[in-house]
């Protein structure tokens, strides 16, 4: 008997074959997460559905595109897998501090802006890189990723309730993960520096996981489900909120320091552009309208004056209230 859907996603996320070079079970387990994200956000927005793009890479390999936009609940989002290889590019290679040579890439990347200006931007990515022509015994390799919430007006309790699942996640994997060190990884990533500001409360981000890749794929596959569980309940507590104008405007003003991170400073970014990449694909992390204002500030006291305040790297699941 043929499996329905989500008995064959549940089969591709669990399958325990070891058999197989582990980027083919990370492609087959970001396919997977794919579908469960993407039913998930579908049922939360109640009347959009992401519409699925499939595409190929030039110099070899592909993915798929699937992005929602003029939702109820959320104004753009995208979920994207991709596989890729071919010989790595001269600038690329560049980048990584290694010489030209075939290369092999896998990873779910994920980026929602929602409508309300009280439901949070949520952006996870999680990846595996390869070096060298064999699978089996390759020249390098690592996984990478993490996860990070981005909100127009911060809530403690949000950011508190984000990072506690993510802490727990790298709880679970303590020779591979570590909350600490990755917290603040995530802190000095998502950094505006031209802005003196952080770009939203953070989460976590790792790169260079490459010591014990069975012991990192095992994290990075609990990463990837416990997105849904890091995120949804915000989106829950917070789409009610009434909002007007003044939310709006302070919203694109916010997206805008999103497309600011995204277009200068983003690696991502940039690789996929110098491999080739799909530009849709990689740029369908932007924000659907932004807004920049000359030299803007909020009025002292109001909570657009509070929120900005708190765009700051700190402590969220302490007592820090710098």
């Amino acid at each position: 008997m043929p499996l329905d859907d989500d008995a064959r996603v549940q089969r591709l996320r669990d399958e325990p074959r070891t058999d197989r070079p582990i980027g083919e079970r990370m492609h087959r387990f970001c396919e997977a997460l794919q579908t469960r994200i993407c039913r998930e956000l579908e049922r939360v927005d109640g009347r959009a559905t992401f519409s699925r793009d499939g595409w190929v890479r030039p110099g070899g390999g592909g993915g798929v595109t699937r992005v929602i936009e003029g939702g109820a609940v959320f104004a753009k989002g995208g979920v994207e897998v991709s596989a890729v290889h071919g010989d790595l590019p001269e600038r690329a290679a560049q980048g990584l501090g290694v010489v030209p040579q075939p290369f092999f890439a896998t990873g779910l990347s994920l980026v929602v802006h929602a409508v309300s200006p009280y439901v949070p931007a949520v952006h996870a990515r999680f990846h595996y890189f390869r070096l060298g022509a064999d699978p089996f015994a390759p020249a390098d390799h690592w996984f990478g990723g993490g996860a990070d919430l981005t909100p127009v007006y911060p809530f403690r309790e949000d950011a508190a309730d984000f990072h506690r699942v993510w802490k727990a996640v790298c709880d679970r994997h303590p020779g591979v993960a570590d909350y600490a060190r990755f917290k603040a990884w995530c802190d000095e990533h998502y950094y505006l520096p031209h802005r003196a500001e952080a770009r939203g409360v953070g989460g976590i981000f790792f790169d260079g996981l490459r010591d014990d890749p069975e012991g990192a794929f095992h994290f990075v596959r609990e990463a990837g489900r416990a997105l849904l569980s890091a995120y949804v309940p915000l989106v829950a507590r917070r789409k009610g909120m009434p909002w007007g104008e003044r939310e709006a405007a302070f919203q694109r003003l916010r997206r805008g320091r999103y497309a600011e991170f995204a277009l200068a400073f983003d690696r991502g970014t940039r690789f996929g552009l110098e491999t080739g990449g799909r530009t849709e694909s990689v740029l369908m992390s932007l924000p659907p309208e932004v807004a920049w204002r000359y030299d803007w500030r909020p009025a002292p006291g109001t909570p657009e004056a509070e929120a900005t305040a708190l765009f700051q790297p700190r402590d969220w699941l302490g007592t820090d209230e710098a």
